[in-house]
């Protein structure tokens, strides 16, 4: 019993040694050493509270305004697509919708370069969906298709704004071979693209919302998927990831992309301006020329003649004629003149 008493005492007296840790402060110095006296540590400020017995690791930082959430942005109660209402009151259409709808807000500095994009490749695909009488909605499947790159090419072999596979784009008379490939020129695409979405609007009897699935996958596929599952809502049908997300995708697109000043702080002023060009004939009599060649006869460069013009797949052209895109001339600065087509 005494032999425990003594263990106890001595454990106490051990541990009194780091009851308290030594706060070193003004108010609080150390024993200082012969070498230490010759430091003198400041006074505070007058009118400057001495601070109590702590260590102030960073100075407190004021933060101004409400914190950013994501979810401070909510998807609205009613959304409307090509005229027809949105089934948000369904639990699984909200989600998947909200799921694409929060995917673009999260990458912001990629959701505002789409925003800005928007300025230059919607102006063509709306007159052209004007003029054939299609929803002025159905622009915003360029943002999912292709982010609205002219250049854009999948693994599935689909190129242009559009992504046309090969066989599709030969359906509607997309040239592709070794010098060009028309999918990538944004009016010839989105000419064939109204053409097939007037077909798949009179396939799926004028359902958007199956029509634009068929488009991704194939008016076969949702067609058979349709009857086995013995449905004809394509938000009731379970098909390939890409397709259940891809009609989703767009809607949020057009929320999003349709009020970027509310969603993404732009304005109309802030988005890319298309640019002015005009459309020049070019003969090649040699058996080819260099686009560099052709970039400087009309006051532009390599870069730019390549940017105007995606759908040129080489840096050469053969002999031939060609119709090619470059910026609109402007005397003194952009002079040339025009080769005349024989």
């Amino acid at each position: 019993m005494i032999a425990l008493q003594v263990l106890a005492l001595a454990l106490a007296i051990t541990l009194s040694g780091f009851a308290r840790p030594t706060i070193i402060s003004a108010a609080n110095p150390p024993d200082q050493t012969e070498e230490d006296k010759d430091l003198v540590l400041p006074e505070p400020p007058d009118g400057q509270a001495e601070q109590e017995d702590r260590l102030v690791i960073l100075p407190e930082i004021k933060r101004e305004g409400e914190r950013f959430f994501l979810s401070s942005f909510k998807l609205p109660d009613k959304i409307t697509f090509a005229g027809v209402p949105v089934p948000l009151d369904n639990w699984q259409v909200r989600e998947r919708i909200e799921y694409e709808f929060y995917q673009f807000l999260e990458d912001q500095g990629e959701s505002i370069i789409l925003a800005k994009r928007t300025g230059r490749c919607f102006p063509p695909a709306e007159k052209q969906l004007a003029e054939a009488g299609l929803p002025d909605d159905l622009k915003y499947m360029l943002l999912v298709e292709s982010k609205c790159i002219s250049a854009a090419y999948s693994k599935a072999k689909a190129s242009g704004p559009w992504q046309f596979i090969p066989s599709t784009g030969r359906r509607y008379q997309l040239k592709s071979d070794a010098v060009r490939d028309e999918r990538r020129n944004l009016e010839m695409s989105t000419e064939a693209a109204v053409k097939y979405l007037q077909y798949l609007k009179d396939f799926r009897q004028n359902d958007w919302f199956l029509a634009m699935a068929s488009y991704n996958a194939g008016e076969e596929r949702v067609r058979k998927l349709l009857k086995e599952q013995k449905i004809t809502d394509y938000w009731k049908m379970h098909g390939p990831r890409e397709t259940m997300r891809y009609v989703p995708r767009i809607i949020a697109a057009k929320e999003i992309y349709s009020q970027p000043e509310k969603y993404l702080g732009l304005s109309k002023k802030d988005l890319y301006i298309p640019l002015e060009t005009e459309t020049i004939t070019v003969n090649v009599k040699e058996s080819q020329r260099a686009l560099t060649s052709i970039a400087e006869e009309f006051g532009t460069y390599f870069l730019e003649l390549k940017m105007l013009n995606p759908e040129f797949k080489k840096d050469v052209l053969p002999h031939g004629t060609y119709q090619i895109r470059v910026p609109r001339q402007s005397c003194p600065n952009r002079c040339f003149k025009q080769e005349t087509t024989p």
